[in-house]
């Protein structure tokens, strides 16, 4: 017998926009536009696991050369040596700038990381109809989709030092190729992240609620 102790909107013909969050009667056809914004309204995000799986996989594959090649070099009287994120954070580390050095490895290291791991597991717990849990699961992806822009902080930074720092022979400051994989990665997740669509955490935990 259903249980109609937790209704959900699609089942009356309603979803909420993604834009502005307001509800929307979108009908059998179950398509609709949103009044306010002009949005076009699905129950459900068309392909989402698919979008996900492929650009979380771009962006894993993308985070090795983030890390092993260079993201800048400074260059003192003409030398230089070419940095990486994790010699970059090495060398705050032993110039006594430690703050600095952890901001920079949780934004630029550990917050991507998190977030390749975060995403699969969301997708894990989607394919194996995870009912478990879902609130939490639902708060994890929340503070993925939040936190996953301010990983930008480190491409940012090389983008402003390579404009500003160029005082001809003296010193000058040149983004290496691990700057454009990294930007890929932050870029590639941040698109994972918006394109999964939280509410299948909850399909298969109202479908088990009816079926009972």
């Amino acid at each position: 017998m259903a249980n109609h102790q937790h209704p959900r909107a699609i089942d009356h013909g309603l979803s909420g926009c993604r834009a502005c969050g307001l509800l929307v009667r979108t009908g059998a056809a179950r398509v609709g536009r949103c009044p306010r914004c002009h949005t076009t309204v699905r129950p459900r995000i068309r392909n989402s696991l698919q979008w996900t799986w492929a650009l979380l996989i771009a962006g894993a594959i993308l985070y090795v050369p983030a890390n092993v090649l260079p993201i800048m070099t400074i260059r003192y009287f003409g030398a230089g040596q070419p940095d990486t994120i994790m010699s970059g954070v090495v060398f705050l580390l032993t110039h006594g700038m430690w703050p600095l050095a952890l901001i920079v490895f949780v934004a630029s290291v550990l917050v991507p990381l998190l977030k390749l791991f975060t995403l699969t597991y969301l997708l894990l717990s989607v394919h194996w109809r995870s009912r478990t849990r879902a609130s939490q699961r639902t708060w994890i992806y929340r503070v993925t989709e939040f936190v996953g822009r301010w990983s930008m902080v480190d491409v940012f930074v090389v983008a402003i030092l390579s404009a500003l720092v160029q005082l001809g022979g003296l010193v000058t400051i040149d983004p290496g190729p691990g700057a454009v994989a990294f930007a890929g990665v932050v870029v590639l997740t941040m698109f994972a992240a918006g394109k999964f669509d939280p509410r299948l955490i909850w399909d298969h935990v109202e479908g088990a609620r009816a079926g009972e």
